[in-house]
């Protein structure tokens, strides 16, 4: 079997072309002085070059959706399958080939080693999402690059206006950058504007007016196309929860795009993983293992991930999708800590009283915000799962 492993650089990348039938024997870090490397840059010479190397699979790390796509992209439409490995699976399979440095040429070998390795077992690689799937991911992504670089021009313009127009200067009113921009007329700004005690408007805060309201307009585009590729049938139960949830229609988009299907977290008869096992505590008893459930937090960036070593123990959340765990912590903020916009039903009464309750008890706000949406994506998952399929399963 030709394995392809692929590092993706700016621009370029580094391939290594590993032969399951031609492997020497040793040490894979010898093996790693010795090995061909392909430098190919992104460009048809260096597309081709790759696709001329003719592999079984090709095996690259995901990173983002801008720099890996076009090689995926040719990849695929030329019949080659692509395999995606998470950046920490790498790193601890690159250390386990004895490679602690990190650098294109060895994190290409480690990919080829890594699919050598593991290529029979689906679960340790990244799973692809559907072509509607990702294409919702794209306009999520998009929609949270546009937030990000609105704040800076927003804040430069309020610079500006304490001293070309104080009165206004910390509004937070859209009309007043639409008429900035000339976009519309106010006669409400036109006449602050004659009685102000500024210094006058000038032309670089009506250009950075005109580049918000670009923004805005763009936003509405990708907004508009987001509910159209929302709207699919296949989704209405999945929107059916999330409405009851109280979720909006980005925060919708954002976890839709990470759990959908939620059949990927369950076995073939739709019922949840549990495994059993000893406790490592107490050899004496058995304990129950939720592996479903903590696949599903995991992707949602809300699962702890132990750190033990003797007598110190700690935990920390690293890994999964850190645009859905924000989107979940500005949930909980604004639907179940605030009690006037608290969700109305059984899931805003048990949450919003959980977090009264520690509250009252003098527990950290930190911890209690993160003992929320913890409770929160686990009620989550059971809904969906009893909701979108025929298993009964009672809510945790």
């Amino acid at each position: 079997m030709k394995i392809l492993g692929i590092d993706i650089c700016k621009g370029s990348c580094v391939a290594y072309l590993l032969d399951t039938d031609l492997i020497a024997d040793g040490e894979p870090r010898q093996l790693l002085y010795k090995a061909e490397f392909h430098y190919c840059k992104a460009d048809l010479t260096g597309l081709k070059k790759i696709i001329d190397l003719a592999p079984d699979v090709a095996v690259l790390e995901p990173t983002g959706v801008n720099y890996s796509r076009l090689w995926c992209t040719y990849l695929v439409r030329q019949g080659i399958p692509v395999a995606l490995v998470a950046h920490n699976k790498l790193a601890r399979h690159r250390e386990s080939l004895d490679m602690p440095d990190k650098s294109d040429e060895s994190d290409s070998f480690a990919l080829a080693y890594y699919y050598k390795d593991f290529g029979g077992q689906p679960r340790r690689f990244v799973q692809e999402r559907d072509q509607q799937i990702a294409l919702i991911r794209q306009k999520v992504l998009r929609l949270c690059h546009l937030a990000r670089v609105q704040s800076p021009i927003i804040n430069r313009i309020r610079q500006d206006l304490a001293w070309q127009f104080p009165e206004v200067a910390m509004s937070k009113s859209k009309v007043l950058f639409e008429w900035l921009a000339g976009e519309i007329e106010s006669k409400r700004h036109e006449l602050l504007l004659s009685t102000s005690c500024g210094l006058g408007i000038e032309e670089s805060v009506k250009l950075h007016a005109n580049r918000l309201t670009d923004l805005w307009k763009e936003e509405r585009s990708i907004e508009a196309e987001l509910c159209g590729l929302m709207s699919a049938a296949r989704f209405d139960k999945y929107h059916e929860v999330f409405t009851r949830w109280g979720f909006g229609a980005r925060t919708k988009a954002i976890i839709l795009s990470q759990i959908f299907p939620i059949e990927n977290f369950l076995t073939d008869d739709n019922r949840p993983i549990v495994s059993h096992g000893k406790s490592r505590r107490n050899k004496d008893k058995r304990i129950k293992r939720h592996i479903s459930l903590r696949r599903f937090t995991k992707a949602l960036g809300c699962a702890p991930s132990e750190k033990s070593s003797g007598d110190k123990k700690s935990a920390s959340i690293v890994g999964g999708s850190d645009l859905c765990r924000r989107a979940m912590w500005l949930w909980s903020f604004t639907r179940i800590e605030v009690r006037k916009n608290r969700v109305q039903n059984d899931i805003g009464e048990t949450l919003g009283n959980k977090l009264d309750e520690m509250k009252h008890a003098g527990r950290s706000i930190k911890l209690a915000r993160m003992h929320i949406v913890c409770k929160a994506v686990k009620m989550l998952f059971y809904e969906l799962v009893t909701s979108l399929t025929t298993t009964d399963i009672p809510k945790q």
